[in-house]
């Protein structure tokens, strides 16, 4: 008996796998080391963070954290992206690690000898910033190669699952070891986690050099004009522009600047301690982010559209003005959570719409655009919510912040 319509057999797009991404041996690696580098990135803001807040008390010198740590990604995030392009994104990876690494020894050197002064913590702080934008696009432009593209959803979804992994560990290994050792030994210890992924990427084969087939023109690395020609570029690709422009604004008004803010938030909830309360509420987010790649990775679910994503991106502002407003610990752990889940999720289906749709000849500025306005323009969430924090407090700013946001993207969505 044959089928009644062999056509419609023919054309029926194979089931999705759940983890899809994690069948390449090379992702595996990828994966493992990300999330060690991700945690090392988080233990040392927890220390650091813990440590600065405690010397200073300055609610603008929080502020410059987030401003410090994102500002290079507005700036230099196509650059990059053009770096990734035009040589090998491994060697580019590895110069980010050793910057991180160099970041994390000089809190330690100034936490032993207790001379930290304000403008040393502000170097320190640009310096990690840098390292970031050296690290991110990079990567995201292996991922292309390690999966290839029918893969490359699961991979970016698991990617942004490991980010969100690291979040969540490094809070409680951060915590512990804060306790364990104090600051100054436990963030020298820190720079051990960065070292597999610079090992790995020695002879990782990936990157421009084992790509088969015709390689694209390798254009100069350029600097504001690199910005606006990709800008340009990216016109006709209403998708690309769509989920640039929410993750923009998403990063343009609240951003991550909550997180150097914890210690604040925790105190004014009743559990100002470094002990298991703070760190619970610094892992809350990334648990519900990480919450949410194992469900929508394992179970193949929301599929990646323009719309769905906005509209997670709105339910993300309203969970975040409900905490912010929050007076119990419980409620703010529980939105909080809810939080991470919708970032993730909202985050991770814009970026695989726009390498999915990202032509090939020009991948790594569009992902360095992209990570320019979903990073780089969380530089500004340190002036909304942190320097305006110190104005009319932090629990008002970040409200006003995340309704901002949520605006933004309710016109986004009419428009769609």
């Amino acid at each position: 008996m044959t089928d009644a319509n062999p056509a419609a057999a023919v054309a029926a797009p194979p089931a999705k796998r759940s983890f899809a991404a994690l069948r390449h041996r090379g992702f595996q690696a990828q994966f493992t080391t990300y999330v060690l580098a991700m945690m090392a990135d988080n233990i040392e803001h927890v220390i650091s963070y813990w440590v600065v807040f405690q010397k200073f008390h300055s609610p603008a010198l929080g502020g410059f954290a987030i401003v410090s740590h994102w500002l290079p990604f507005l700036l230099f995030s196509v650059a990059s992206g053009a770096l990734a392009d035009r040589f090998d994104p491994r060697r580019v990876i590895q110069a980010g690690m050793g910057l991180f690494i160099l970041a994390s020894l000089s809190w330690s050197y100034f936490f032993v000898t207790g001379s930290l002064q304000m403008w040393q913590a502000m170097v320190i702080l640009v310096i990690h910033g840098c390292a970031g934008v050296l690290w991110q696009t990079p990567n995201q432009m292996l991922l292309y190669d390690v999966v290839g593209p029918a893969d490359l959803e699961s991979a970016v979804r698991l990617n942004a699952m490991a980010r969100y992994l690291g979040v969540l560990v490094g809070p409680a290994v951060g915590g512990a070891i804060l306790i364990g050792f104090g600051p100054a030994h436990g963030i020298m210890l820190n720079t051990v986690f960065y070292l597999p992924l610079v090992l790995w990427l020695v002879k990782a084969p990936y990157g421009p050099r084992f790509r088969k087939g015709t390689r694209p023109p390798r254009r100069a690395v350029g600097g504001l004009a690199d910005i606006l020609h990709t800008a340009r570029d990216i016109r006709p690709h209403s998708v690309i522009v769509s989920m640039t422009l929410l993750a923009g604004a998403a990063s343009f008004f609240v951003g991550s600047a909550y997180s150097s803010q914890m210690p604040s938030f925790a105190t004014d909830l009743g559990h100002g301690d470094p002990g298991i309360s703070y760190s619970m509420l610094l892992a809350a987010d990334a648990a519900g982010g990480l919450l949410a790649g194992l469900i929508l990775e394992g179970r193949g679910l929301l599929p990646p559209r323009p719309r769905t994503a906005i509209i997670l991106a709105l339910s993300w502002c309203v969970a975040l003005i409900v905490f912010s407003l929050s007076q119990n610990y419980a409620l703010a752990l529980a939105f909080l959570f809810a939080a991470g889940f919708l970032e993730l999720s909202f985050n991770a289906m814009a970026q695989s719409l726009v390498q999915l749709n990202a032509p090939i000849d020009m991948r790594g500025r569009v992902i360095g655009l992209f990570n320019m306005a979903s990073l780089g323009l969380r530089a500004f969430s340190g002036i909304s919510v942190g320097l305006v924090g110190s104005a009319i407090g932090i629990h008002w700013s970040l409200a006003l912040s995340a309704a901002a946001a949520m605006m933004i993207a309710a016109g986004l969505l009419a428009a769609v």
